[in-house]
């Protein structure tokens, strides 16, 4: 069959369907980098703006594409969703194209909040505008980890397919946890590029906390070393709540006494997180700095003198989410990542979501001190068939970041596709 490839990327969509025997006809990367890529990859020079395409110039196909762009739906972008006039209108541009050629299948691909953007009303009316132009509709969340892909990396996926669905379902799930990221890495590649000595340095100093802690203790997740000697109240009120005079009877970040001549001087004085215009925090909040300040008070003997050596480090690597409960707490044998969330720390089985937005939250190999290098990114993304990436390697970074995983699209498609 034929099909068409939207918001193309690095191919991944082209990878998984040219794998099972269909052939791409058509395909649109509005990053011009992007569409020299995938034409030394396939042989087809992507259009640009799918806004700018003669619709009658697409040639027909039995199958539409899109990893149509995240941004307005996800937690971490706009959540302007189909009102964002930059991005989340190029849904409409889909639909015109299912309008005018009116393929028998559609594979979509976005994150998981899509669903759950404005109380599920945004979900409602793409399913519905799919509907009512005769499609049989399914979705379902899934990650490449749930088949055997060393990578936690949810994601949402829409099949349709026009009058019914009926002999469909979604790939089997492997139910087995023996994957690990030893699979895709190298031996010391050349050219791996080594973490920032501020960051080992940061590194050194959570791992003395580890050493530390009491071993018959949980770390608290995430762990929030700001609040250890802080005071500002949190359960009943906000920092954002109190006057002036009576935010300086508290400690701020670290259990520094709040000073300064203006409000504002004394919210700077605060975790980020403490800072929001609200009169009361959400409950899962309210939970996060319970659990850090009873940590605190619990190893206070130690933690006074260990505080001292995080609070210089920027306020992300003030922050610790470690997700080895209950194993060796050496964190260079681990995953490592460095989020705007905090440090993350992951076993080998699965490594972080790769993301777009930064070449530095490209996955730690902790006992290299060294960065996944963009092939191992490429294997991780069971993109080991493309030939060329982009350049610079930041570049790499953020495309593999924005792909879609090979494998995951191919198992559903197969699944969508076999009883044609």
């Amino acid at each position: 069959m034929k099909f068409i490839d939207l918001f193309a990327g690095l191919g991944g969509f082209h990878l998984a369907l040219r794998e099972l025997g269909h052939e791409c006809v058509f395909a649109s990367e509005i990053n011009e980098n992007l569409r020299k890529i995938y034409l030394a990859n396939f042989g087809i020079k992507p259009e640009g703006d799918i806004r700018d395409i003669a619709i009658e110039k697409i040639p027909p196909h039995d199958i539409i594409c899109a990893g149509f762009p995240c941004q307005p739906f996800s937690k971490a972008g706009s959540q302007k969703g189909l009102n964002d006039t930059e991005r989340g209108t190029l849904f409409y541009e889909i639909l015109k194209i299912i309008d005018y050629h009116d393929p028998k299948y559609l594979i979509f691909e976005n994150v998981p909040n899509i669903r759950r953007h404005n109380n599920g009303q945004t979900w409602r009316i793409i399913e519905g505008l799919l509907r009512d132009r005769g499609y049989d509709i399914s979705c379902n969340d899934i990650s490449p980890h749930h088949f055997g892909i060393p990578q936690i990396r949810l994601r949402t996926y829409i099949v349709g397919k026009k009058n019914s669905l009926d002999g469909f379902s979604w790939p089997r799930v492997n139910q087995k946890n023996d994957v690990s990221i030893l699979s895709i890495l190298d031996k010391k590649p050349e050219g791996a590029q080594k973490i920032l000595p501020r960051m080992k340095s940061c590194l050194e100093v959570w791992q003395k906390f580890l050493d530390k802690a009491p071993k018959n203790e949980s770390i608290p997740h995430p762990l929030w070393s700001m609040e250890f000697g802080a005071t500002y109240p949190y359960e009943n009120t906000t920092p954002y709540a109190l006057q002036y005079d009576d935010l300086l009877n508290y400690k701020g970040s670290f259990g520094r006494k709040l000073e300064g001549d203006t409000k504002n001087e004394l919210m700077s004085q605060l975790p980020s997180y403490a800072t929001r215009k609200q009169k009361h925090f959400p409950q899962w909040k309210i939970r996060m700095i319970r659990k850090n300040r009873d940590f605190y008070e619990k190893n206070i003997d130690w933690l006074d003198d260990w505080k001292k050596e995080i609070s210089i480090y920027p306020s992300s690597y003030q922050k610790l989410e470690w997700n080895c409960q209950g194993d060796e707490r050496k964190i260079r044998n681990y995953i490592i990542q460095f989020r705007a969330s905090g440090v993350r720390v992951k076993r080998l089985t699965t490594a972080p979501s790769l993301v777009a937005m930064t070449s530095t939250q490209v996955p730690i190999i902790g006992w290299e001190c060294r960065y996944m290098t963009p092939n191992e990114c490429k294997r991780l993304q069971s993109m080991d068939e493309l030939k060329y990436l982009p350049h610079p390697k930041s570049m790499a970074y953020e495309a593999l970041g924005n792909a879609i995983n090979v494998k995951v699209a191919r198992y559903v498609a197969e699944s969508l596709l076999m009883h044609d």
